[in-house]
């Protein structure tokens, strides 16, 4: 099953992050150490700010308000520049930023700085925009992007005006070359013509991206002729094999998403650990409360959940109102 153990806090922890065997949270300024310490290492960062991303080297994060038009692009605790996005629908679904490394190492910022439909690659460090020309806006409200492992795709699980969530996968690479492949259709893309709704989706690996679907669908007959993902589904799609290599029927609200080899951490109402192969729920934890939530817009009362898991895949950290549940996953991260 795995233990859990609650470390006590006197604010609940916005953001979470593993720095060795502590806990950072870069919003709140705060870090607990591996004896369960906490202190205050830094001060407030100004605006309303309630969740941060981080790059994979821990060199930048960038904190932002989940459904405001504000963030703050930090390097270690220096603040290096600040950001924005539209006013557009800006409370309507999650502040669109990830912070990734390309193919040849170079740290990257990928957001919306312009409109909620243009997706934008930055150089994280100098700032320089890496997808500059003429751009063609396509009506998608891009959230919770992701750069693949590998930097050579990246993934966008937004939304389409229906309200409808959809997925897309694009070839990074090519995108440098030609902006304008951000504009169209990613390959693949999970719409309303062959997908259930999304409501998350991670990647697993550099080759493999999870997706879950919700019970909205637009037209089941059409999707089972295209070998679509059904309702309250998760799938697996091989970018190599370009085909779904596992679709599971679930029976649980899956929520968001964080991999874990080939298992994924599901994130709804508690945390639970499944197997992507399957579809199986391997274990759960109904006593560590996170929020029900799915998908990328809406509902503004109920936040994204604040989790981190351990680099080595065997610990997740889940923020409670008063107190971190560290929880020992069981098996091995493959």
């Amino acid at each position: 099953m795995g233990t859990v153990n609650l470390l006590q806090v006197t604010d609940e922890a916005q953001s979470l992050a593993w720095d060795g065997d502590g806990l950072v949270d870069v919003v709140g300024g705060r870090r607990w150490g591996p004896d369960g310490v906490g202190r205050q290492v830094s001060d407030d960062h100004g605006y309303s700010f309630d969740r941060s991303v981080r790059s994979p080297s821990g060199r930048f994060t960038v904190v932002y308000d989940e459904r405001g038009t504000e963030a703050l692009l930090l390097k270690g605790d220096r603040p290096v520049r600040e950001l924005g996005r539209s006013e557009d629908h800006a409370e309507d679904f999650d502040y669109p930023v990830a912070l990734g490394v390309l193919r040849e190492g170079r740290e990257v910022l990928v957001h919306c700085p312009d409109q909620y439909d243009l997706l934008e690659i930055e150089d994280a460090e100098t700032g320089e925009r890496l997808t500059g020309g003429d751009r063609t806006r396509n009506d998608v409200l891009h959230s919770r992007p992701a750069v693949s492992p590998g930097g050579t795709h990246l993934l966008s699980a937004g939304w389409v005006w229906h309200p409808y969530g959809i997925a897309e996968v694009f070839d990074l690479e090519r995108a440098l070359r030609d902006p304008a492949v951000l504009d169209g259709r990613g390959v693949p893309s999970f719409y309303p013509a062959n997908s259930s709704e999304v409501i998350s989706a991670s990647w697993l690996d550099g080759d493999r991206v999870a997706v879950a679907t919700g019970e909205e669908f637009v037209d089941e007959e059409e999707s089972a002729e295209t070998e679509g993902l059904g309702k309250r589904q998760l799938g697996v799609w091989s970018l190599s094999e370009k085909r779904w290599v596992h679709r599971n029927r679930v029976d649980f609200h899956i929520g968001t998403l964080i991999p874990r080899g080939d298992t994924l951490v599901s994130l709804y109402g508690h945390p639970r650990l499944i197997d992507v192969t399957t579809g199986v729920s391997l274990a759960e934890w109904p006593a560590v409360e996170v929020p029900s939530r799915e998908g990328s817009y809406g509902i503004t009362h109920i936040p994204t959940p604040v989790a981190a898991l351990h680099p080595d895949g065997n610990r997740l950290a889940v923020a409670q109102t008063a107190s971190i549940a560290i929880i020992d996953l069981p098996g091995k991260a493959s």
